[in-house]
């Protein structure tokens, strides 16, 4: 099966631009989108043999995931069933007969790091969550997750040391979520891969020089990882201020 997964950062903006064209190329199984920024209503899209999964924030303009899905799902979740974490459109989770399919954008800490205290309570309990789906069937989540978890994530990692994404405490809840038994996609076939960025700022011309951080990932539970065929980051792909990342698995 093959996988997308993109932070839009406005939905709506990105179809002025070259989202349908984008979708149809790519032509993904299940096809995740971050920060539609949309509430039910505003949009009209058609996308032709998929079926349509939203979860809006509260606040307008804010946040929201969606996953298209050419596979209909048993059943489908929104949010992790914990109220403190369920009103900003974070989560949707898609089961099958024989594994999970997550869509997720994971809380930015923010400038001086106003909400890493949040954060760290999001990752908590998000981790809780998703083991406990791992526990009856391997799980693929996919999403923003608003961390370069190594050096090697990022272009300039000592000037962005304990910046909102690169601090220590963010990289070390990713840390306990690998090590809670899963796997992060794209570092598995690709250990040593430099210069794989999903981000950039829209500052300094940094695409266009390539000084960017991969927070854009596809993580699995460790039990199918052998069944891994493929992970890129399509950085050709313009129109947001991320790139879409794919995963390819025999599941």
């Amino acid at each position: 099966m093959k996988f997308i997964s993109w932070n839009v950062n406005g939905l709506r903006a990105v179809m002025g631009k070259n989202f349908m064209e984008v979708f149809e190329t790519l032509d993904a199984d299940i096809f995740s989108v971050q920060e539609t920024k949309l509430q039910e209503g505003q949009i009209e899209l058609t996308l032709q043999g998929y079926i349509q999964y939203w979860n809006y924030a509260d606040k307008k303009g804010y946040s929201g995931v969606a996953v298209f899905t050419k596979y209909k799902p048993l059943s489908v979740s929104y949010g992790m069933g914990i109220d403190e974490h369920d009103h900003e459109g974070r989560l949707i989770t898609l089961e099958y007969e024989k594994f999970y399919f997550i869509g997720g954008y994971v809380p930015n800490s923010q400038n001086e790091l106003k909400r890493l205290d949040y954060r760290m309570k999001w990752e908590d309990d998000f981790r809780a969550y998703i083991s406990g789906l791992s526990e009856k069937k391997p799980v693929v989540f996919c999403g923003d997750l608003n961390v370069a978890h190594e050096e090697i994530d990022l272009k300039n990692p000592a000037t962005n040391h304990m910046n909102a994404g690169f601090t220590d405490e963010e990289r070390g809840k990713f840390t306990e979520l690998l090590n809670a038994g899963f796997v992060d996609s794209f570092r598995y076939l690709y250990p040593d891969k430099k210069d794989a960025y999903s981000w950039w700022s829209y500052r300094m011309k940094a695409r266009e020089r390539n000084v960017g951080w991969r927070i854009d990932y596809f993580v699995v539970s460790e039990s199918i990882k052998d069944a891994i065929k493929g992970a890129a980051i399509h950085d050709e792909i313009m129109g947001s201020d991320h790139c879409p990342v794919e995963l390819l698995i025999e599941i």
